[in-house]
């Protein structure tokens, strides 16, 4: 492909021109210049992809950067003069204020807007608006404004840095080794005996969503995916390659050593996911998975196959275990009592383990569903936007990886994604989506038995998931645009992304 220089035309180029595209920032993709002049020839509203002032959003990404990692390592766990401090939030704001009053000043839109943007800013609006009717809206408050808001306000950063093929993998490895950190400090606090719960299960280093040992396994099945897939791909460094297979094994440690029962079914569900996505990416990966089961097994504690023999018998979790199958049990039967008595309000966001009638058994306990938490703590308006918004990360990973393969089988057609995307970038994407695909499905197996509806874990895969959807269709509307301006065509690009949209939908 030739480079930007040869293809600049003679005389003074506009001022548009100059500007950097949002999505071409690094090396490895096509040159920016005419993209910008095809938004330019268009003469129409730009789209995301081809806007001539859309900002480099350089300070935007290094405070997503910066807030991914203290969100995970929680340094003020450790550092506890830190937590009057507030470094997470102080990381999103440096992020978030530079690109909003770069389009204040230049009359841009204040943030981009999607399906899954409108589905958390609505899902918000049913928190609040279900508070009044909560038995604690003090609590419900609380909740949205330092949990639920700082998810919007990060997804929405997400949403406008993640602009390029290579920031969306550094930020899947940056979460990558920050949680393998996390299970590295787990596996290295099991064979010190720290950290133990319940008959020996590990609970996390840090608090947070590691805090317990579920929500730890339902954070590593999440992302295990990305260390395997980090771990086979040839196009990676051999240390990369090698630090990825160290990470896997961390993380499949830390989920054998919390014994957690819905974290072993989500693993087992979201490697059987991975086996069937990846055939595309890696032929032979099933092979590859079976050896490394057979060789994964020998290694597995005792107790580990004991608690996972009481999935399914009530007598042994209640001799030798804490009889929290039937705990379980009881907690589902209460959460759905009490959707069925507020099933327009529920009782608040985060407040039925603050419910407490005389009829109920397990009393200040969650769920530990994550769709009957919602259900039961913001009605059937709040679980029909909950579900909406896991519906249509499934959908929007399924419409990147159709696009991306799509784009790659027609060779013999024009192909618009081929003069704005390179095929290092097609192929990072397309195991990218792959893994949050993988991730996806292990974390919903894992939120049948864990009250995690308002947890960064979902909205962090929600985002990894959606960002290249948006980055694949806008480049094809910019594609299309080029085809047009090179075949005389004045066609507005805006409406090539509506109807790539349009078609993805």
């Amino acid at each position: 492909m030739s480079t930007a220089s040869s293809q600049r035309p003679p005389g003074p180029l506009p001022r548009q021109s100059r500007e950097r595209l949002a999505f071409n920032l690094g090396s490895g993709t096509v040159p920016s210049r005419s993209v910008v002049e095809a938004a330019i020839a268009a003469e129409a509203q730009p789209t995301f992809a081809t806007a001539a002032y859309a900002e480099p959003r350089d300070w935007g990404y290094r405070g997503l950067v910066a807030f991914t990692a203290v969100l995970i390592l929680r340094p003020q766990d450790h550092i506890p003069a830190l937590t009057a401090v507030h470094v997470a939030e102080i990381c999103a704001v440096l992020g978030i204020a530079p690109m909003l009053l770069h389009r204040f000043a230049h009359r841009l839109p204040v943030f981009r807007i999607t399906p899954e943007t409108l589905g958390l800013i609505l899902f918000g609006a049913v928190i609040l608006v279900t508070a009044p009717f909560s038995v604690w809206p003090g609590g419900v408050i609380d909740l949205f404004l330092n949990t639920y808001l700082k998810l919007v306000i990060v997804f929405v950063l997400m949403m406008n840095t993640l602009t390029t093929a290579k920031r969306i993998e550094q930020l899947t490895w940056l979460t990558l080794v920050c949680v393998g950190y996390i299970a590295g400090r787990a596996v290295f606090d099991y064979a010190r005996g720290v950290n133990l719960v319940e008959h020996g299960r590990i609970a996390g280093s840090v608090s947070g969503v590691f805090g317990n040992p579920n929500d730890l396994a339902l954070n590593m099945v999440s992302f295990l995916p990305a260390a395997v897939v980090f771990a086979i791909g040839r196009h990676f460094s051999v240390l990369k390659r090698a630090s990825a297979v160290l990470i896997a094994a961390l993380m499949l440690a830390t989920i054998v050593f919390t014994k957690s029962r819905g974290g072993a079914l989500g693993l087992v569900v979201m490697f059987l996911a991975l086996v069937v996505l990846s055939r595309k990416v890696r032929p032979g990966i099933g092979v590859m998975a079976v050896c490394a089961v057979l060789i994964a097994v020998p290694f597995m504690p005792s107790s580990f196959w004991t608690r996972m023999e009481s999935i399914v018998d009530d007598n042994l979790d209640k001799e030798q275990f804490t009889g929290s199958r039937e705990t379980r049990r009881i907690l589902l039967q209460e959460g759905i009592n009490t959707f069925l008595e507020f099933p327009l309000t529920g009782v608040g966001a985060g407040q039925f383990k603050n419910y407490n009638p005389s009829s109920r058994q397990e009393r200040w306990n969650e769920t530990h569903n994550a769709l009957l938490q919602v259900a039961s703590e913001t009605g059937i308006f709040g679980l029909a936007v909950f579900s909406f918004l896991i519906v249509s990360g499934a959908r929007a990973a399924a419409t990147t990886r159709r696009l991306l393969a799509g784009n790659r089988r027609r060779s013999r057609d024009p192909n618009p994604l081929r003069l704005v995307m390179s095929e290092a970038d097609r192929q990072s994407l397309y195991t990218h989506t792959v893994v949050m695909t993988a991730g996806l499905i292990g974390w919903f197996v894992c939120a049948f038995f864990a009250s995690v509806a308002y947890n960064w874990t979902f909205y962090y895969l929600l985002a990894l998931i959606v960002a290249p959807r948006e980055l694949v269709v806008h480049r094809i509307a910019a594609g299309r645009a080029i085809e047009a301006q090179m075949k005389g065509i004045s066609i507005p690009s805006a409406m090539f992304s509506r109807r790539v949209a349009r078609g993805a939908a």
